[in-house]
């Protein structure tokens, strides 16, 4: 089960446990993340995360999500829509934040 950790400048980190092969989205419903949401079916951005550490705890981005990540030039082998995002499963530490710009 990875540990998943939000960081934000306005607080504390949270560090949360993630089901394996659960999605994101319903972590950050849970326990009131710090991540935006509004449409959460890949289309407007909102909810875009950096990657800092455990990319490979994910599993990779579909063609949806890439295709908005890429209207923001964004790299989605370093940011993701946190809606779109499910975990592979394992061990291992996601540590997240959201985008800035």
């Amino acid at each position: 089960m990875p540990l998943v950790v939000f960081e934000t400048p306005a607080a504390p980190p949270l560090g949360v446990s993630a089901p394996d092969g659960g999605r994101l989205v319903d972590v950050c419903d849970e326990r009131s993340a710090c991540i935006p949401f509004s449409c959460r079916s890949a289309s407007c951005g909102t909810c875009r995360i950096e990657v800092l550490e455990g990319a490979e705890l994910l599993d990779p981005p579909r063609d949806d999500e890439v295709d908005v990540l890429e209207i923001f030039g964004d790299d989605p082998s370093r940011r993701r829509l946190a809606c779109q995002v499910r975990f592979r499963g394992g061990e291992g530490v996601l540590r997240v934040r959201p985008c800035d710009d």
